[in-house]
């Protein structure tokens, strides 16, 4: 793999930095007309972070039969978890499956695919 697990570990640094639970109140408001508390957000971020474990390879398999090693940055909460896809240069949510990590098609920032849980 191209990338290392100290550059994920950078990526989400730097998006945890970045996230702003006031703003993200804000635009949720503009976009759906009754926002969720800021507080919500701060606690996504908080949940965000004692999820997180250090960056593992892991295959993940994706529609049509297809796998690829990816790079595990949750641990499981129930039965999802939070990969990087290293060829696409996103997060994903996955679901654990007994084949391992099954990519369910939500992409994007890490902590953004966390929240949509």
């Amino acid at each position: 793999m191209a990338v290392t697990a100290a550059e994920i570990v950078a990526l989400i640094d730097r998006e945890m930095i970045a996230w702003d639970a006031d703003r993200r109140q804000r635009e949720a408001a503009d976009e759906q007309g009754a926002p969720l508390p800021a507080r919500w957000y701060a606690r996504t971020l908080e949940d965000f972070r004692a999820a997180l474990c250090p960056p593992e390879t892991v295959e993940v398999q994706f529609s049509g039969g297809i796998t690829q090693t990816c790079w595990a940055v949750t641990r499981a909460e129930g039965p999802y978890r939070v990969i990087y896809l290293p060829s696409a240069g996103y997060f994903a949510l996955c679901v654990e499956s007994r084949f391992g990590p099954l990519d369910i098609g939500v992409h994007g920032g890490a902590i953004d695919c966390y929240a949509s849980v």
